[in-house]
């Protein structure tokens, strides 16, 4: 077990995990969301996808247990526990600076496509794409009219995902800056992980 790692508030970071390792991803203050991707370490094109996830496990998100599925339909990561109520997205887009524009946003503001290169980057990597992530503790509920809602999250400080390596892989994640919409509250902030052996 490795010692509790930091992931900065509005920033990104990457970890290598060997098949078998595992890595716990803590929501250490409760609201924020950590926008979070999977690639075979041996081959980035090969990447965790939400839309072969969603048609495997015949839902919009993941549950303990699943398998978290890759753009070649094998398990690339396995969500084994999560102390959350479970409300995570798999619907969204990583934030980038259309986003921001979209919103208003007239100068430069940290995103997670720029962070998702900014975590690989440490480890001297470029990703060959931005796949959509799995947004842990994003609350986005889908209505009966097909709306959707941009809520802040549910879950409560401490609250951790563990998700298990079914192959080498690099995990990145970003600390989602987004501060124009409630998402995170309002007020991005730091989070945390630790690699599980």
């Amino acid at each position: 077990m490795s010692d509790l790692q930091h992931l900065p508030a509005r920033r990104g970071r990457a970890t290598r995990l060997a098949k078998g390792q595992s890595i716990k991803i803590i929501n250490t203050h409760g609201h924020q969301v950590v926008d979070t991707w999977a690639f075979n370490a041996h081959d980035l094109k090969e990447f965790m996808s939400m839309e072969h996830m969603r048609a495997f496990i015949d839902r919009i998100r993941p549950r303990k247990g699943d398998p978290l599925i890759s753009n070649q339909r094998r398990a690339i990561m396995t969500m084994v526990e999560d102390t959350s109520p479970g409300v995570h997205d798999t619907l969204m887009a990583a934030c980038d600076i259309y986003r921001y524009q979209n919103l208003g946003c007239t100068e430069y503001h940290d995103n997670c496509q720029d962070n998702l290169a900014e975590g690989l980057g440490l480890l001297g990597l470029t990703p060959p794409e931005t796949p959509s992530p799995l947004n842990l503790w994003m609350n986005i509920p889908v209505g009966n009219n097909d709306g959707i809602q941009w809520l802040e999250p549910v879950s409560k400080p401490g609250d951790y995902v563990i998700l298990r390596a079914e192959m080498d892989c690099i995990v990145a994640m970003s600390a989602c800056p987004q501060d124009m919409i409630p998402i995170n509250g309002g007020n991005p902030v730091e989070a945390h992980f630790q690699i599980l052996d």
